[in-house]
């Protein structure tokens, strides 16, 4: 990305919304639908730049039903389409779990090969605003279990241009997974098209104490930890781990074999999750490098609240990671103050 001579600083949502019309202008198989992808709004921005080019014979609205919604994407790739299915709420693609888990994710191992599905399936993680039980769940670790998908959550604008691109160009399923209070969050974006390989992950900010391996939102709160960690002497490497199926291995065991510490940041719930098989995975192979037992940071066995008060105890920010990187070290501090700003708007309604 760096070799490009026109890079901006945009939007998120912006970032997605120019990946998607330069896909679209690339490859004619390119097509976006879903509720409200033709709505002035454009899903939160991001679909509203295609539909004003393409119109609505490639950029269209559906019924309000899930599971032919995702019945006609996998169809449509396998007829040699490559469709862009948006879904608002990632809490409903559990509605449409046979089409994806028993047909797009195994339809190319059942044919031999033979077989394609090159469809993307993008869905926002909300949060805040009441969001609540049933339109804030994270869900990457139950798509991640399954051969035949990949799983990708940018944390960057930079980042979910570049990923889209690599998952739009490619002949799997993809999970494409964006968080709400990321959107409006501006960072440098090349102009022209380029692919961010799926699993490879990103070193958000070198250390040489502990590696934080973060997730999402949790990138930003990783961000902020690693600047107030750094005033108590400790120096954090934090790793935006982008893609969560495959995730880059390489790079999360390198660093903690440097480090010999690991905290992984998610925005899902701990048990069963990706901080599990993470964890796990450095146990396997790194143990001798450890000085500690590794930690995990997410969500309690709970389903969300909504009152806005134990929302604010129910999300982990950079103090719950500030906190369990200091038991680490045996160390307490007095690092109540604010945080860091890290630019990131909290979810104000639905688009």
């Amino acid at each position: 990305m760096a070799s490009d001579p026109v890079t901006r600083n945009l939007s998120m949502s912006r970032a997605i919304a120019e990946a998607t019309v330069q896909a679209m202008e690339d490859d004619p198989t390119i097509f976006v639908m879903g509720v409200g992808v033709d709505d002035a709004n454009g899903i939160f921005g991001t679909t509203k730049s295609a539909h004003d080019m393409f119109g609505d014979a490639r950029v269209f609205d559906t019924p309000l039903s899930e599971p032919s919604l995702t019945g006609m994407g996998v169809g449509a790739a396998f007829m040699g389409m490559r469709p862009i299915m948006v879904h608002a709420r990632t809490d409903f693609l559990l509605i449409t779990m046979d089409q994806i888990v028993n047909h797009a994710a195994k339809w190319s191992y059942m044919s031999g090969g033979a077989l394609r599905v090159p469809f993307v399936i993008r869905s926002i993680v909300g949060r805040g605003w009441g969001q609540a039980a049933q339109h804030s769940q994270s869900f990457q670790s139950l798509f991640a279990h399954i051969p035949g998908l990949q799983v990708v959550m940018p944390a960057t604008a930079g980042d979910a241009k570049g990923l889209l691109i690599s998952s739009l160009r490619g002949d799997m399923p993809v999970i494409f997974i964006e968080h709400r209070w990321l959107h409006g969050i501006e960072g440098p974006v090349p102009e022209a098209r380029y692919a961010i390989p799926i699993g490879s992950a990103r070193v958000e900010r070198s250390g040489s104490d502990v590696t934080i391996v973060a997730i999402s939102h949790m990138v930003v709160e990783a961000r902020k930890a690693a600047e107030l960690l750094a005033t108590q002497g400790i120096s954090a490497e934090v790793i935006d781990l982008r893609s969560i199926r495959p995730w880059d291995r390489d790079l999360v065991l390198s660093s903690v074999a440097k480090t010999g510490r690991l905290l992984v940041a998610d925005t899902s719930w701990i048990s069963f999750g990706v901080s599990a098989e993470i964890v796990a995975s450095v146990v396997e192979e790194v143990f001798g490098k450890l000085k500690t037992s590794p930690r995990r940071i997410g969500l309690p066995p709970s389903p969300t609240p909504c009152a806005p008060e134990l929302e604010r105890a129910f999300y982990p920010d950079a103090q719950s990671i500030v906190a369990s990187v200091l038991s680490m070290f045996a160390a307490k501090a007095d690092l109540a103050a604010d945080a860091p700003d890290g630019g990131e708007k909290p979810f104000a309604g639905h688009f």
